[in-house]
């Protein structure tokens, strides 16, 4: 494909999820109906289409509209590039502009890349760092590698990954933690990954799952766990522990296994809890606005009363799997939300109606610190 037919393909997309579609649904749907594509192609659309849902706003401003044309005219001007020599009408490129789409948007000041009622909300929640973070919101999120030390040490998975083209950096944030910097397409067939020397996890959940206390013999739930991400890390962590993994949908549970044998860890799935852990990770479902340089088309979908049932939702989740919380035992409260209502005051609201919990600790990493936006409250329970 032509970079102009890239494009192309990148406005057909864009106007499907744009009218409401989730972007991996629009992406696939595209891929499946163009067999044509190549890897590289469909990888080149895909970061094209990203890329115009993370600063869907700035570049709506400069291309004069938004809808998939109009944010790709908007890209090509971001990018110093006259709109005239892409929109030709030529081949599969996309039909030329006409003379209002050339005069529009083109002295249009920045904006900022978030829906307008949630600003309010992000400007409370993140104070003096509400634009800062914003902008970096705009940006592609890096990708990162949790090194399995059940497996491997930091220098052999690196050695491991460089030869399979795939180069990363330790940060000195955190031991075990790498950021990719170059290959990151290769990881799913890399030796390292297959191998189960390292697995695909952000450095702010990294650094949460960190922070909590375990020690051997240790019952550990993790009460909301999808696809198991932080129940490896703490089986990885530390041995010895009993590590029941527990999700309302159970079919988002369904990789678990397979995660955990390459990792070379034990975790149970069960569909019903009983009994008492000592401790409870509830990585509770939210607005995901920590995420959403890599799910950009979700800040687009999200409104209020989206927000209003996720907090409720979260106040239930909390108030159940707190019974699970052995005496003495913690509860470790997570969110991947940038959001006040959703992290503190959802906490505070909790402690309001339940007396036999006290705050240890509350951590909030953002793209500046850290890397995705991540919320983590560590609760004891009263002996």
């Amino acid at each position: 494909m032509t970079p102009a037919a890239r494009i192309a393909s990148a406005i057909e997309i864009l106007d499907r999820v744009l009218a409401g579609h989730p972007a991996e649904q629009s992406l696939l749907r595209w891929s499946r109906a163009s067999r044509f594509a190549g890897s590289g192609d469909r990888a080149a659309v895909r970061d094209l289409v990203f890329e115009a849902l993370r600063r869907r706003n700035s570049l709506a401003a400069l291309g004069g509209g938004c809808d998939g044309r109009r944010l790709m005219i908007g890209m090509l001007r971001d990018g110093d590039t006259d709109p005239d020599t892409v929109f030709t009408g030529m081949g599969h490129a996309p039909a030329a502009l006409s003379d209002a789409e050339r005069h529009q948007g083109v002295d249009s000041p920045p904006v900022i890349d978030l829906p307008e009622w949630i600003l309010p909300f992000w400007r409370e929640s993140l104070g003096e760092e509400a634009d800062r973070i914003a902008a970096l919101m705009g940006q592609r999120a890096p990708v990162w590698l949790r090194v399995n030390g059940r497996k491997s040490s930091v220098e052999q998975a690196l050695a491991a990954l460089a030869d399979d083209g795939v180069e990363a950096k330790a940060d000195d944030r955190l031991e075990g933690a790498l950021q990719v910097t170059s290959g990151e397409r290769r990881i799913a067939r890399s030796g390292a990954y297959l191998e189960g020397l390292v697995e695909l996890q952000d450095l702010s959940p990294q650094m949460a799952c960190a922070a909590l206390p375990l020690k051997s013999g240790d019952r550990v739930l993790d009460y909301c766990a999808g696809g198991g991400g932080k129940a490896l890390a703490l089986a990885c962590r530390q041995g010895g522990l009993k590590i029941d993994a527990h999700d309302a949908d159970p079919g988002r549970m369904q990789d678990i296994p397979a995660r955990a044998a390459r990792a070379g860890v034990s975790i149970r799935l069960t569909d019903r809890v009983a009994g008492k852990y000592q401790l409870v990770v509830a990585d509770v479902p939210c607005s995901g606005s920590g995420t959403w340089r890599r799910s950009p088309d979700a800040k687009w979908r999200l409104d209020e009363k989206n927000l209003d049932n996720l907090t409720a939702t979260q106040s239930q989740i909390l108030d159940s799997c707190s019974k699970f919380v052995a005496p003495a035992g913690h509860l470790a409260y997570m969110t991947c939300s940038l959001l006040d209502e959703e992290n503190d005051r959802q906490i505070a609201a909790f402690l309001s109606r339940n007396d036999r919990f006290s705050l240890i600790s509350r951590q909030l990493w953002t793209p500046v610190t850290a890397s995705d936006g991540f919320f983590l409250a560590l609760l004891q329970r009263n002996p």
